[in-house]
């Protein structure tokens, strides 16, 4: 196992936070550039004014004008956790404006593809409606909206999405990431700009703002689910969302999710919404039809809610066992490659193909392969038609789209089609073309990312005195953030002495280990760690450096503190 660098974060001197916060919270936030305790005031009326949204007011007069007329609206949707939350806010939202002429539309990703194709609109055109609303997708269908607007449908693209060279000429487009937009917040998620549109149309309509603020639940897990920077906006959406969920004001679908995934509503952080709800509603989009997720989000009826969400998880359970089994073809893949011998060079990007796998999971697949080799990986599946569809996620310093999009820029007719964000894109090249585009890709991250980036560098926020190792501090962390994306969960970096080992189910490791002779023992837990190539569990009476997170262990009614380990490094003497 290769030892990976850490680095801790600076924290300025001056902090501006009053004494009820905790020590550890001030410098935590410091380093997360929070200059004071205002920048922590996450109430609904510090959220970016609706208005200020870039073409929102233009979508709310055109929704406007169809509601008026009692058109018939069609939502088009993607097929994951934001696409879904974004449906239904659309959906819910019109239909608690009084407009029951709605309904939604999801492409089936292993038929279609992503976004609004030429197909998916003469699919939609067999419902009639009158109004095509994009949901996460649209500002690249330059070909799908033109049919639609052939077919004398109005379109209005709702995305988040990064542009390509040629938009597409929709009736109305709102995409906080279009050139020129000025929004505040170019990382709103689908969801989050769909709760934009709808609350300009409500407050055209002249409909009682809690209308649609009520709907924060799904704009927090689709916010949280998507992996969008949590900038101070989509903090405050979370934030707001969250305390809707705890309070048990939230849709049914959301309350069942939580139950199935063993979760407490009244305890649900945003850490819950990314690990456990999210991947079973992703489940849906992953292995079937994500129809069954925005219906679990749609419906009213707690008993079809548990229904729908025990379908998810079972798709889910699917999902792990497919994932388990494309994740160690992967890793076998890298393993030739002798990532680990000295001296061994990777290549800047990987791209990774196996005709067994299933196109569903390979973003999951390269997100794993990724966290191994530390630098951007494209996982590839067949796809009709002589091509193969990937998904790339990557590290932080290197825009993946960017790079997709130089090497089809250099090279046309290498990639068919692609489309994406700085962490996470998707593309379909053709199958001969596979080799030349993994040498490009490869050639182009090399050029593109300091080699810094590529190393692997774990970031934390120092240690923490072993006096801090107490369930105060556990619970402060855990009721504070919200945390993701770009505003990183805290985490912490210490040497200790090992008192016990144990190994759970032959891929967990469990420790106990003390900061200093005097402390007493703290537990740990590293969830996959035994399971991982070239990991040998620590022995006791032995020392190790661990990169670890501190969290609350709540177990037959007893809490204690515990850490959650992301890396052991042993330690001499």
């Amino acid at each position: 196992m290769r030892t990976r660098p850490i680095r801790r974060r600076a924290v300025p001197e001056a902090l501006a936070f009053g004494e009820t916060l905790h020590p550890v919270l001030r410098r935590v936030y410091a380093a997360r550039g929070v200059a004071s305790t205002d920048d922590l005031d996450l109430g609904l009326d510090r959220l970016l004014p609706v208005g200020t949204l870039d073409g929102v007011e233009t979508a709310a007069e055109l929704l406007a004008t169809h509601v008026g007329r009692g058109s018939r609206i069609l939502v088009v949707g993607d097929f994951d956790a934001d696409g879904a939350t974004a449906s239904a806010v659309v959906v819910r939202a019109l239909r608690r404006l009084g407009h029951a002429e709605v309904g939604f539309l999801v492409p089936d990703r292993f038929r279609f593809g992503y976004g609004l194709t030429p197909e998916i609109v003469a699919l939609a055109h067999e419902r009639r409606p009158a109004l095509l609303v994009t949901v996460d997708n649209g500002v690249s269908s330059v070909a799908g909206v033109k049919a639609a607007r052939a077919l004398g449908m109005d379109v209005l693209v709702t995305d988040h999405h990064l542009p390509g060279m040629e938009l597409p000429d929709a009736t109305a487009m709102v995409n906080p990431n279009l050139a020129g937009c000025a929004f505040g917040s170019r990382a709103l998620a689908g969801c989050g700009v769909a709760f934009y549109v709808m609350a300009a149309l409500a407050r055209r309509l002249g409909a009682p703002a809690s209308t649609i603020v009520d709907l924060l639940d799904l704009v927090a897990l689709g916010t949280v689910a998507d992996v969008v920077p949590l900038d101070r906006n989509n903090r405050i959406l979370v934030a707001q969302g969250l305390r809707r969920i705890r309070a048990g004001r939230c849709v049914p679908g959301i309350a069942a999710l939580a139950e199935v995934a063993g979760r407490r509503l009244a305890a649900l952080g945003a850490t819950d919404l990314g690990f456990f709800l999210g991947p079973r509603l992703n489940a849906a989009g992953r292995l079937d039809d994500m129809s069954i997720g925005i219906e679990c989000l749609l419906t009213d009826d707690p008993a079809r809610a548990r229904e729908l969400a025990e379908q998810l998880d079972r798709l889910n359970a699917e999902r792990r066992v497919i994932e388990g089994r494309m994740q160690e073809d992967a890793l076998e893949i890298v393993r030739r490659m002798k990532f680990d011998a000295p001296g061994a060079k990777l290549p800047g990007g990987l791209c990774l193909y196996d005709e067994s796998w299933h196109p569903g999971v390979v973003g999951l697949v390269a997100a794993r392969v990724k966290e191994h080799v530390h630098r951007p990986v494209i996982a590839f599946a067949p796809a009709d038609g002589g091509f193969v569809r990937g998904s790339a996620r990557s590290v932080a310093g290197v825009h993946v789209r960017d790079v997709i999009e130089a090497v089809a820029t250099r090279e046309p007719g290498l990639v068919e089609k692609f489309g994406g964000h700085a962490m996470a894109a998707g593309l379909t090249v053709a199958d001969a073309k596979l080799p030349r585009f993994a040498e490009a890709f490869a050639d182009e991250v090399a050029r593109r990312a300091d080699p810094s980036a590529l190393q692997g560098i774990l970031v934390t926020d120092g240690a923490l005195a072993a006096p801090e190792l107490c369930l105060e501090t556990a619970e402060s962390l855990r009721g504070a953030g919200p945390w993701g994306q770009a505003f990183p969960e805290p985490t912490f970096d210490n040497e200790f002495a090992v008192v016990e080992v144990r190994t759970l189910k032959d891929q967990h490791l469990k420790l106990w280990v003390r900061p200093d002779l005097q402390a007493p023992p703290v537990e740990a837990i590293a969830f996959g760690w035994v399971a991982k190539p070239g990991h040998v569990p620590p022995r006791p009476q032995t020392k190790v450096q661990l990169v670890y997170r501190l969290d609350v262990n709540e177990y037959q009614g007893l809490r204690r503190p515990q850490l959650l380990v992301d890396y052991v490094e042993p330690r001499p003497g």
